[in-house]
């Protein structure tokens, strides 16, 4: 009965050590982000250069979206398409298939390059919007520096053959992760599987989503883009939503189609089997109160600015710990949204988040009287 016993908590041991492991993600370099935390779950080589391919075309998007939420640029704009965006559908490219002289809409532009990874769309966007590529190519780079891009450059709109255009994972990660954040309406996008443009002089072209985790139907992913050269094989940024969490991963250097649908899904699984997502704080909710001192309130309920999520091992919460500091009672008056408190987040022992609480209401002072009858009332009960 003992060795039984032994060997079902050896095997129960074995199975929770192997669930917690990293994964082998077969690709030159990943890197896996829990959105609403922040944190980084996995990590492999994910600062060293890639050619990003047609990931290159989130941040043309992202150009684009930027400028329609400004009110500088309108989904139902018309360009006209140049000889060079043409050209782009004849090479071998993947492409929507323009006509030189065809006028076509920023919305059907953005949707030739976000499900059809055309390349002649992007040029066409791009000398719409800045006259010409290499034009748009700049304001792609200062885009990538303002959101913290610092080992990127961009050359071209597509990310067609360019050795100056370049970037790494944890870079597109931030890409990926600014266009999910800034842009939630246009993301929806990404997750079409088909997109049909009604060409001049042809029958419409009907052509599918290339990324292939939107076709595994109980992954929950929505997004975001494929690419491919052969000088860095196959890459994939990718998004899912399941439970209430979503999860990014960038990965490059896969060796095959397969590969690169496999190991992406291996590594999102990952993050959602051995890791929990827990609410701390949810913004301007109100999450305790503090106790007031000569106050017309003895307490003030407490918020966080923003939410607060933390990730941590699946199993693990008992060793979380929150809690609200304070040198109290605070006296009054208190201003609405006034620093009265703190929130300290500790997860085994070691603090890992400091958050400013404030107070969700004013608290006026109580009148002289008041105030000599509560002050005796302290000396002689020790009551607030």
């Amino acid at each position: 009965m003992f060795k039984k016993l032994f060997l079902l908590l050896f095997v129960s041991f074995i199975y929770v050590e192997s669930l917690l492991a990293n994964p082998d993600v077969k690709a030159r370099t990943a890197i896996l982000l829990d959105y609403y935390s922040g944190e980084i779950l996995y990590e492999k080589e994910s600062d060293i250069s890639i050619y990003p391919a047609s990931m290159t075309k989130i941040m043309t998007s992202i150009i684009a979206f930027d400028l329609i939420k400004s009110g500088d640029l309108k989904l139902d704009e018309k360009f006209i398409i140049s000889e060079k965006a043409w050209r782009l559908s004849t090479s071998g490219y993947s492409s929507m298939f323009i006509m030189v002289g065809d006028e076509v809409s920023v919305e059907n532009l953005l949707r030739g390059i976000i499900i059809a990874s055309g390349n002649d769309a992007c040029v066409a966007l791009a000398e719409g919007i800045a006259g010409t590529e290499e034009e748009f190519a700049i304001l792609m780079t200062t885009k990538a520096r303002e959101i913290g891009m610092e080992n990127t450059n961009f050359a071209n709109s597509s990310g067609i053959n360019d050795p100056d255009n370049y970037s790494t994972v944890r870079d597109i990660l931030k890409m990926s992760k600014y266009l999910i954040d800034k842009h939630p309406k246009f993301y929806k996008m990404f997750s079409e599987k088909k997109f049909t443009w009604n060409r001049t002089g042809g029958d419409p072209i009907t052509q599918g989503n290339r990324n292939p985790l939107l076709y595994k139907n109980n992954l929950g992913a929505d997004g975001i883009k494929t690419g491919y050269l052969a000088v860095e094989k196959y890459s994939l940024a990718s998004s899912i939503v399941r439970n209430g969490r979503r999860l990014i991963a960038v990965g490059s250097g896969f060796n095959s189609k397969n590969a690169r649908s496999r190991e992406s899904s291996k590594l999102l699984t990952y993050g959602l089997t051995n890791f929990d997502l827990v609410n701390i704080s949810k913004s301007n909710e109100s999450l305790q109160k503090v106790d007031v001192w000569l106050g017309k309130q003895d307490s003030v309920n407490v918020y966080t600015n923003d939410d607060i999520y933390k990730t941590i091992k699946k199993g693990n919460k008992k060793l979380l710990k929150v809690s609200v500091k304070y040198e109290g009672p605070i006296e009054a008056p208190i201003k609405k949204d006034e620093k009265v408190a703190i929130l300290k987040v500790v997860y085994d022992d070691e603090l890992v988040g400091e958050y400013d609480l404030l107070a969700s209401n004013e608290v006026k002072k109580v009148n002289f009287v008041s105030r000599l009858l509560k002050s005796l009332n302290y000396l002689i009960w020790g009551d607030v």
